[in-house]
């Protein structure tokens, strides 16, 4: 196996410099044009203080990518790589009209959940119709199993790939929601993503995951407690899309739900607190996503960050041995 480590080593260290290098002036730009976060006043009080930090921080990340990618891949840039870095900017282009609306009209919630939806659904459907045609995920490898799904049926895959999209897009948004949480838990899984690409001979979409980590590793340089910045949906929407992206050119996406295992116990707990409250009005977290019940059950902040990130750890690895298993 041919493994590109100056590749790896040029778009990682060179997303994270930029990220580092640009974001004091990006911050300082961001606070005199007064964008603002707008705290949900029905989240933790203690958030309140956090009103009016810079957001849209994730068009460092995007910057960072972009200039990682360059730096570590060859031109001509393979079909796969220019998909996963359109994608990404796609629903970071999306996330950014949410947040630009957030802060327009000074409230928690920018573009309408069915618009938002819509347009996750339709940058996905973008790859879905390019993975059909092309051919590029014919099948899926299945942790732990030395088998591989083959998709006969052209509507299953298209209707696989919205799922994966639009899921990881929203888990990771569901994610952002205290100081470095969603920035490092992508570093994690990005690298472990980019594993898998790179051992399925993807070696290109292996240097935009470390890209995408190196990013992220500059973006949490700011935004760890307490955060100077805020990714916004212009970074969550984006790198849920980024990995999801990764896994169904790479043909691991059945590795996201394990390796993004902290995702999407994130989505989890949101879809059963909703459940719960509409069929018996009672509720079975403090508050959700996740992050928050433990949170208000007094662990500070920072240390419900770090033990989000150690499980993160611990499930990267455990999906990195379903492959070796296979």
């Amino acid at each position: 196996m041919n493994v590109p480590w100056l590749g790896l080593l040029l778009a990682g260290l060179t997303a994270f410099l930029v990220v580092v290098l640009i974001g004091p002036y990006v911050i300082r730009l961001l606070s005199k044009l007064k964008f603002g976060q707008n705290i949900r006043e029905e989240g933790p009080k203690t958030h309140l203080t956090k009103a009016g930090t810079p957001t849209m921080g994730g068009i460092l990340i995007l910057f960072g990518i972009m200039a990682g990618i360059i730096a570590g891949t060859r031109r001509p840039w393979s079909n796969t790589l220019r998909w996963c870095l359109v994608i990404t900017l796609c629903y970071g282009g999306l996330g950014f009209v949410d947040d630009l609306l957030n802060i327009i009209n000074h409230r928690s919630l920018g573009l309408k959940a069915r618009y938002k939806l819509l347009g996750e659904v339709f940058f996905a459907g973008l790859l879905g119709i390019y993975v059909i045609q092309s051919g590029v995920m014919e099948t899926l490898m299945v942790p732990y199993l030395s088998v591989h799904i083959a998709f006969v049926n052209p509507v299953i895959t298209f209707l696989f790939i919205l799922f994966t999209m639009v899921a990881m897009s929203n888990a990771v948004n569901l994610t952002d929601g205290l100081d470095g949480l969603a920035g490092g838990t992508t570093i994690i899984a990005g690298i472990a993503m980019g594993i898998l690409a790179i051992l399925q001979g993807e070696t290109e979409l292996g240097i935009f995951a470390s890209a995408l980590a190196g990013a992220c590793l500059g973006f949490v340089w700011f935004n760890a407690p307490p955060a100077q910045v805020f990714m916004g949906d212009t970074g969550s929407l984006a790198l849920g899309a980024a990995l999801g992206s990764i896994g169904i050119l790479s043909r691991t996406a059945l590795f996201l739900p394990i390796i993004g295992g902290i995702f999407v116990a994130e989505a989890l707990s949101v879809i059963i607190q909703v459940f719960s409250f509409k069929t018996t009005g009672k509720r079975v977290l403090r508050m959700s996503p996740l992050h928050h019940h433990y949170e208000l059950g007094g662990m500070l902040e920072s240390k419900v960050v770090i033990r989000f990130w150690v499980v993160g750890i611990l499930l990267a690895l455990l999906g990195l041995a379903g492959y070796k298993i296979g």
